[in-house]
């Protein structure tokens, strides 16, 4: 069974920095793209940041040049970085990985269970 789990949360002041991790495993096969996902209340679920397995990067232009996605292949893990946060930056953030298995070798998308970011003075 695929499992991803998700930390680095929690809460920090304007202007500061957190890093949230995703690692991935379970029967995986081959790890195809990588990303992060947010959630803040009363709002839809937005892309943050994706990495492909090819190493291509692209990010949401609210996080442009503060944020950075870099994924460690060998870990089966997605980093995000994130810095010089901002309050509109306070949301749930879930990582979605796509994964095929040794069972199932075609990729599926698996969400991590969410981690709480809350930026505040």
């Amino acid at each position: 069974q695929v499992q991803l789990v998700e930390s680095g949360g929690g809460s920090v002041q304007p202007g500061g920095s957190l890093r949230l991790s995703c690692a991935a495993s379970g029967g995986i096969l081959r790890v195809n793209a990588m990303g992060w996902y947010r959630q803040a209340p009363g709002k839809q679920r937005e892309l943050v940041a994706i990495a492909t397995s090819g190493g291509t990067t692209n990010y949401a232009d609210s996080v442009k040049g503060r944020f950075t996605i870099f994924r460690d292949n060998a870990k089966n893990t997605v980093y995000l970085q994130m810095n010089s946060l901002k309050p509109e930056d306070t949301a749930v953030y879930y990582c979605n990985v796509a994964i095929a298995t040794m069972t199932y070798p075609f990729a599926s998308n698996y969400w991590g269970q969410g981690t709480q970011v809350t930026v505040s003075s």
